[in-house]
């Protein structure tokens, strides 16, 4: 189910938040979608995400920031965003590495890393799938309230971004990444939705971005995910959790890993059962 509302630019995909490079508009009564949002942002959801080959199927897991690069700060405890997301990083791998992926990860250890450096080695590494993790900080000081988990992909060319920062956003640049389109938004809600279905966390949405130097050079699909706010104290806590951490893993690796269906044998069995008037258990 779409749900979308005339000139608001968020709408919604059986029942999760993504957001439209175009605020809808009515002309004549007529309730209208812009064209790139239908090819860039609907379509892609009307078909189901392919997984890549299992004899191809590797990921680059990015643990943001690093070394110098202290991220954002947990009202908390005062941990920095740095620790968490290698925690992540790691947990995820190792989840992945059990269920059909090669993975390798920018960084194992507490180092800075530039951008360029992160794009440079999924591209020497043939990586099928990028996945950036970060944990996010309300853009003021002082606002405790701000909550929820969001996940990026790159802004097709031709439409406005969700999130700009100080970025001069230029609706004409064609990014390497931009080739990925349908599957970095496939990868994006897929992730977005098992990651609020496991945490339990407030949905953030789906946004746009061509600022983020980290997936905007991609030559693969690739993500950015934002595993909660270290400015919330109640999101920090959690965060601040282990067990915590490992769920959001969970969460990222049961998006990217196919459900293994019943054996055949098994489901003859219960099919036979059902026919002779048993019920299936």
């Amino acid at each position: 189910m779409l749900i979308v509302r005339a000139y608001d630019q968020v709408a919604y995909w059986n029942g999760m938040e993504f957001h439209l490079g175009f605020a809808p508009q009515v002309v004549n009564g007529q309730p209208l979608l812009h064209s790139l949002d239908f090819t860039k942002n609907i379509e892609p959801l009307m078909h189901s995400l392919a997984l890549p080959e299992r004899t191809n199927r590797l990921i680059v897991i990015d643990a943001g920031h690093g070394g110098s690069n202290l991220g954002t700060k947990s009202v908390v405890d005062g941990s920095y965003e740095k620790q968490f997301s290698l925690d992540w990083a790691r947990r995820l791998a190792s989840i992945l590495e059990t269920n059909g992926w090669k993975v390798l990860l920018t960084r194992t250890s507490d180092i800075d890393l530039s951008l360029t450096n992160r794009v440079s080695f999924a591209d020497a590494n043939k990586a099928t799938l990028f996945v950036s993790l970060h944990f996010n900080a309300a853009p003021s000081p002082t606002d405790h309230d701000e909550a929820g988990i969001e996940t990026f992909c790159v802004t097709p060319t031709g439409m406005p971004s969700t999130l700009k920062r100080d970025w001069e956003d230029d609706p004409t640049l064609v990014f390497p990444n931009n080739r990925f389109d349908v599957e970095n938004l496939q990868y994006a809600m897929q992730v977005q939705r098992s990651l609020l279905k496991i945490s339990g966390a407030k949905d953030h949405g789906v946004r746009r971005a061509r600022f983020m130097t980290v997936i905007r050079g991609q030559n693969c699909p690739a993500i950015l995910v934002e595993g909660g706010y270290l400015s919330n104290p109640r999101e920090a806590r959690r965060i601040a959790d282990p067990a915590y951490r490992q769920k959001l893993a969970e969460a990222v690796a049961a998006a990217l890993i196919e459900k293994i269906p019943p054996p055949a044998a098994q489901t003859a069995e219960n099919n036979s059962s059902a026919t002779n008037g048993v019920p299936n258990q």
